[in-house]
């Protein structure tokens, strides 16, 4: 995005910060991931036998995070109630919009440099005690630490209702057991927000009875089964979890007993204006790649940019990509102004992330072979895309919620 494009987007304050983010990404993201390539491009080095990353990795991802949270970027979401920068949902679309752009996924580092609502702190924190946050928050802010959120389960994943981990009366406290599943970051987090049954009838009713604590990886009884290895990959940063009877105490309860999916719905909320971020700027990145390659790629005595066969699909892609941009930034305002925003949001993400998929497909076409090699990126930026159109609520049960607040009377633009 230009210069003038990103001070008709965005408020001042924020083009600043996406800039001063360009120079925080060459420095500790980029540089750092040139000088240990051989580690981090290399999965059989990457992943250790068990599908995890291999200790010199953790340690480079948790070097980005504390950089980060140096420099200001990684806490600028983060409420001021827990020492953060406070700035909202625009900011949030406009930091992550910009690593991606940056770094796709190949310098996936930067994927660290601002906290992730699931593994680092953001407004979910705002419900955990006052013991919580001084057992964890430091340490968060800081980058040191990180987190996970246990909410899906192997029968429970866009129906999270269904879920089947319970937190059974145990003294003042509970005892959890249970299961969860793609539970990403949980391999190395050092806390875990699980979600459990404690009011099976209400639950049962869709009535509530769902709970949230805030639980130790470390605690007896939290086992991490095994990594999920996706697309043909030898590791990852998904794992199955199994919870045998944790015991947890009344300040690990994270917001009202039985009303733990409003937790829930709150960080989904910021994942799908994080996921629309993400599928903008790797269809930005994809899109530059593109036309630096048609104007010099040569077929039949003529640039490939000379033939409508290779350039209206990517016109196609560039109207898309306008419109979802657009989208985006309406639905982040929208937030930042208190409306619920539950049908844009969704729109957006459902919109964007389709996008995307389509415009790394149109771009990898645009290339021919060699757009499916490693060197270029452009089908693990696909790959990744194409995860994107099912995390944080496929695009079936987002257009179930657009036509359900439509349903509702919710019938503006």
């Amino acid at each position: 995005m230009s210069a003038i494009a990103d001070a008709n987007a965005y408020p001042p304050d924020i083009v600043a910060l996406r800039d001063g983010l360009d120079g925080f990404l060459k420095q500790e993201v980029i540089a750092r991931h040139e000088r240990h390539a051989a580690l981090l491009d290399d999965e059989r080095r990457l992943f250790t036998d068990d599908g995890r990353y291999h200790p010199e990795a953790l340690a480079l991802i948790r070097e980005v995070r504390m950089a980060a949270s140096r420099a200001g970027y990684y806490g600028m979401c983060v409420p001021t109630s827990l020492g953060g920068g406070g700035l909202g949902a625009l900011a949030w679309f406009g930091g992550w919009e910009r690593i991606f752009h940056r770094c796709a996924d190949h310098y996936w580092l930067g994927h660290y440099a601002i906290s992730h609502w699931a593994f680092g702190p953001s407004a979910v924190l705002e419900r955990v005690s006052p013991r919580a946050r001084e057992e964890m928050l430091a340490g968060m802010m800081a980058g040191s630490h990180s987190m996970c959120f246990g909410m899906s389960e192997p029968d429970a994943g866009s129906d999270a209702m269904m879920m089947k981990t319970r937190a059974v009366r145990d003294g003042d406290g509970w005892r959890i057991s249970g299961s969860k599943i793609w539970t990403t970051n949980s391999p190395y987090a050092d806390y875990c927000i699980v979600f459990a049954v404690t009011d099976p009838a209400r639950a049962a009713q869709r009535k509530g009875g769902i709970s949230a604590f805030l639980v130790p990886t470390s605690a007896p009884g939290f086992v991490v089964e095994r990594v999920i290895r996706m697309w043909g990959s030898v590791g990852g940063n998904e794992a199955m979890l199994h919870f045998d009877g944790i015991r947890v105490e009344p300040w690990q309860l994270v917001g009202e007993l039985d009303r733990g999916f409003a937790i829930a719905m709150l960080g989904v909320n910021l994942g799908r204006l994080y996921n629309s971020a993400r599928s903008v700027g790797t269809a930005r990145w994809a899109m530059e790649k593109a036309f630096d390659y048609v104007k010099v790629r040569q077929a039949f005595g003529h640039p490939i940019s000379e033939y409508q066969g290779v350039m209206f699909p990517l016109a196609e892609s560039a109207m898309q990509m306008h419109g979802a941009h657009l989208m985006c930034l309406n639905a982040a305002r929208l937030v930042d102004q208190g409306a619920p925003a539950r049908k844009e949001v969704a729109m957006t993400k459902a919109y964007a992330t389709q996008m995307a998929a389509q415009t790394l497909d149109r771009v990898i076409q645009a290339h021919g072979a060699i757009g499916m090699t490693n060197e270029l990126g452009l089908t693990e930026a696909w790959k990744s895309l194409r995860k994107v159109n099912i995390a944080d609520g496929t695009n079936e049960i987002l257009r179930r919620t657009i036509t359900g607040e439509m349903l509702g009377g919710d019938l503006d633009w």
